[in-house]
């Protein structure tokens, strides 16, 4: 009995132990930026909206008419913007901006198939990433003129879209076939080339929080990058995980990973380096697959980019093509909201000058070859979004992440049974790199998220039910912050 009691002593002793709280890091003294991009357009929003509403009683000879000239305005805007090279504070961006905004809502209310405003837009976007590789992107003024043009305008495309339902809506747009050199496959019937970086969105909390979490929120939470081995054309992808670190995996594995989203990118063929090599990509990419087949490369939860010994999935990539004389992210990513950088600490970040996935279609060195989506995952992109944006606004204000103080112990067991599986080269229960104390924010994060986006969803269906129509991004940001 008394040896009984001596165990319960001790493991009591033990569970108080485990329970000490471990030392919170301390803020960062440098923030890259001070002013992250704030669209400020909600008399815009309003105004899309009332104009759909407007267009719905139309009789659609009438709608036909609107749009047709509407759309013959737009395109003579832009054959002009296609004229010529133009600077980001060129007024045109506006012009283009104001008259797509102005047809847009139209269309979303034509029950007839149009393709013109997926056609505007990629003509737009491919012009728009010619002219930015003379641009200087290390300029606030560049980069809010690109992100606030590409993103925005694909944001009203895909409100066109989710508003036209899914049997008027293309799930592959094929944007621009840059020349290379190197072995090619298809995926999603898209031809990809090897050296290509595959960008995606994935479906889970952290996803969207990695998509959103920085100074241009974007839509995307993943990089990875192609191996087609040459006479087989197989295809490999090289990627970092979270749970497993950097990997190889053939397609199927790879699109087994939820898919929200997906982009195609690739360099582009008049690079210099890629004028005096062709192959490059292809080398690039064969570079990165050997690495992970040769060395174990654990995830890298700081987005250390300069530190290769670990790797976070846009460093994958980077890291690829650095080795061959081709710089990625230019600019870099940046973070300077005080509360998304504390959310970031929570799970280990500590470098806010970094590479994040949803910035890398910006980057002048490449081009948007395809990008690939359907209906189900786009409106679930979207909410998604909505309701990160309003997890990072209470974020902002001060909100901060807690856990659950009695699981720490039990956390910290899996987390010492989890180091034994990492030395045996097996799969850990926690991710290699992750504290048990992150384990427990993530939770809690996760948590909110799902209790938000519950409400949100509950009352989107309620929107549409009494107004006839799926609410747009800008309600369904409304209706997480109210939450």
């Amino acid at each position: 009995m008394k040896k009984l009691s001596y165990g319960l002593l001790a493991l009591c002793a033990i569970y108080a132990l485990l329970l000490i709280p471990p030392r919170s890091p301390e803020a960062p003294e440098f923030k890259p930026s001070e002013q992250p991009f704030v669209w400020g357009q909600n008399e815009l929003w309003q105004f899309l909206e009332e104009g759909f509403q407007v267009a719905r009683t139309l009789e659609q000879a009438q709608l036909a008419r609107l749009v047709s000239a509407k759309t013959k305005s737009a395109e003579q805007v832009l054959r002009d913007y296609e004229s010529s090279v133009r600077s980001p504070d060129d007024p045109i961006y506006a012009k283009l901006e104001n008259n797509f905004f102005e047809a847009a809502p139209l269309i979303a209310a034509m029950s007839d198939r149009t393709d013109w405003h997926l056609r505007f837009y990629e003509r737009f976007r491919t012009k728009m990433k010619n002219d930015s590789t003379t641009w200087d992107l290390s300029m606030k003024s560049s980069r809010d003129a690109i992100y606030r043009s590409l993103y925005g305008m694909r944001a009203a495309v895909e409100e066109i879209e989710l508003q036209r339902g899914s049997d008027l809506m293309r799930s592959t747009l094929k944007v621009k076939d840059e020349p290379s050199a190197t072995p090619a496959t298809e995926i999603l019937g898209i031809r990809v080339h090897s050296g290509d970086l595959l960008v995606s969105r994935g479906g889970s909390e952290m996803s969207a929080f990695i998509a959103r979490a920085n100074d241009y929120p974007g839509n995307f939470s993943h990089v990875a990058i192609i191996y087609v081995e040459p006479g087989t054309n197989i295809p490999y992808i090289v990627e970092a995980h979270i749970d497993k670190g950097v990997t190889v995996a053939d397609t199927s594995a790879y699109l087994e990973d939820t898919k929200l989203r997906f982009m195609v990118l690739r360099p582009r063929a008049d690079l210099s380096a890629i004028d005096a090599n062709p192959m490059l990509g292809h080398e690039a990419a064969r570079f990165v697959l050997n690495e992970a087949r040769q060395r174990h490369i654990p995830y890298d939860f700081s987005m250390d980019y300069f530190d290769s010994s670990r790797m976070f999935c846009s460093e994958v990539g980077s890291y690829a093509y650095r080795e061959f004389g081709i710089s990625l992210w230019e600019p870099k990513s940046t973070v300077s909201s005080e509360g998304v950088v504390s959310w970031l600490m929570a799970f280990g970040v500590e470098n806010f000058f970094t590479q994040l996935p949803a910035d890398l279609e910006y980057d002048p060195s490449l081009s948007v070859v395809a990008e690939w989506r359907n209906r189900e995952t786009l409106a679930q992109d979207h909410v998604d979004n909505a309701v990160m944006d309003a997890l990072i606004a209470r974020a902002n204000e001060g909100e901060e992440l807690d856990y659950d103080t009695w699981m720490l112990p039990v956390v910290r067991v899996l987390k010492a049974y989890s180091v034994v599986l990492n030395w045996t080269g097996r799969v850990a229960i926690v991710p290699e790199g992750m504290s048990p104390l992150t384990v427990l924010k993530n939770e809690e994060f996760k948590s909110r998220f799902r209790e938000t986006r519950r409400h949100t969803m509950q009352m989107a269906a309620d929107f549409e039910e009494e107004m006839g129509y799926p609410p747009p991004y800008w309600e369904l940001v409304d209706m997480a912050n109210g939450f």
